[in-house]
């Protein structure tokens, strides 16, 4: 975050659905998120966790066309949001998991349930504290559904659960099971649950970021990510080139330094 000041490519594109090959053609979420990093254009940046990218691809594909260009306002707080820590993986399987379980269709409650209880008991091992106790939303969660959560008690005091499990196939399959659970899910909004759950997940990955860094963000980091928000947040709100897939952005005024 040193050098020369930060400025915003000259066009951003608008948000749309699945992968694409270059600008010209749109961008997904975590694709304009490489774009505002300065990084080769990819939908799988190395700027952000790749299961927190992971799922803010999910959440960019099933939400809504009328709905999506909203997400544009996250996209900044995923720029360099990534780190080595086991509880990143856990604590986005388990936010992931409280969310859906209580809308889960009913084919999809058992698994989501396992999921709120291994990645609980991951976090305990990680954390130091006694394993069986869950936090307040878990448990909140697990009460919407009681016979998923006793089912689960079952299967996942048989199965049990490593850090190493949870990173590699736990929490990957959670997110994604997750996020289908909300899209088909009983819930009245499934765009702003969606929304609110990358929300949630980012908020949560911030907060181990900023424990790791003794209590606050690098006043850097901050600076750079409040440029990018006000830059995307006139992308969504100012007005359009004419172009249906871009519109140019406002340069902050931190970035039109040296």
């Amino acid at each position: 975050m040193t050098g020369a000041a930060w400025s915003p490519p000259e066009f951003l594109p608008i948000l749309s659905r699945g992968k694409h090959r270059t600008i010209t053609k749109g961008a997904c979420f975590m694709e304009l998120a490489s774009v505002l990093a300065g990084q080769r254009w990819s939908d799988r940046p190395s700027c952000t966790h790749p299961l927190l990218a992971s799922l803010a691809r999910l959440v960019n594909d099933q939400t809504s066309d009328q709905q999506r260009h909203r997400l544009c306002l996250l996209v900044p707080a995923v720029v360099g949001l990534k780190g080595e820590d086991p509880r990143i993986d856990a604590r986005i399987a388990l936010r992931c998991a409280t969310t859906a379980l209580p809308v889960a269709p009913a084919n999809l409650r058992n698994p989501l349930a396992v999921s709120v209880l291994t990645a609980e008991e991951v976090l305990a091992g990680l954390d130091g504290r006694p394993a069986g106790r869950v936090e307040q939303r878990s448990q909140a969660a697990l009460q919407a559904v009681p016979s998923a959560a006793e089912w689960a008690g079952e299967f996942a005091h048989r199965a049990g659960i490593t850090v190493k499990g949870m990173r590699r196939h736990a929490a990957p399959s959670t997110v994604r099971v997750a996020v289908r659970a909300i899209a088909r899910g009983g819930c009245d909004d499934p765009d702003a649950t969606l929304r609110r759950l990358l929300t949630d997940v980012i908020d949560d990955c911030l907060a181990l970021r900023d424990h790791a860094l003794g209590g606050a963000s690098a006043p850097a980091v901050r600076r750079i990510t409040e440029d990018l928000g006000l830059c995307v947040r006139q992308h969504v709100d100012g007005p359009s080139t004419g172009d249906p897939l871009f519109v140019r952005p406002a340069l902050p005024a931190s970035g039109r330094q040296g």
